[in-house]
């Protein structure tokens, strides 16, 4: 009779508190997966800004504009122009492996994965301008 109150019936407490917990258990999942996805695609995009700043800033400057005087004696590539979203990946990891010009070859220096990092990296310069 407990759980009935002017005829309807009352849902056990207990029962509530269990299906809540449930719930926030299931929300803490998801929300741990979704920080697990987007930390590790930070923690990538560190990573290839790390590599940008110690190997290309140098010529090709922090924002992509290739303004600095290493960029200008070299004729490095501004990345901000449009024709840089119009070579494809393929193309850019070349470039960055086996060097083109005066810019040197890295294929010694940076493992795949950190190349197509980088790829993606610079071409968001041409998003930022």
């Amino acid at each position: 009779m407990a759980g009935i109150v002017l005829g309807l019936e009352r849902p056990d407490w207990r029962i509530l508190v269990k299906k809540r917990i449930g719930n926030i258990l299931a929300e803490a999942v998801v929300c741990a997966a979704v920080v697990a996805v987007f930390g590790s695609m930070t923690r990538a995009q560190s990573e290839a800004e790390q590599i940008y700043k110690a190997k290309c800033a140098g010529c090709h400057a922090a924002d992509g504009s290739a303004n600095t005087k290493a960029g200008r004696n070299t004729g490095a590539h501004d990345f901000r122009l449009p024709d840089t979203d119009k070579e494809t990946d393929a193309a850019l990891v070349q470039v960055i492996t086996k060097g083109r010009k005066k810019m040197p070859k890295f294929e010694e220096k940076l493992k795949s994965k950190e190349i197509k990092e980088l790829v993606a990296y610079i071409r968001g310069f041409s998003k930022k301008s």
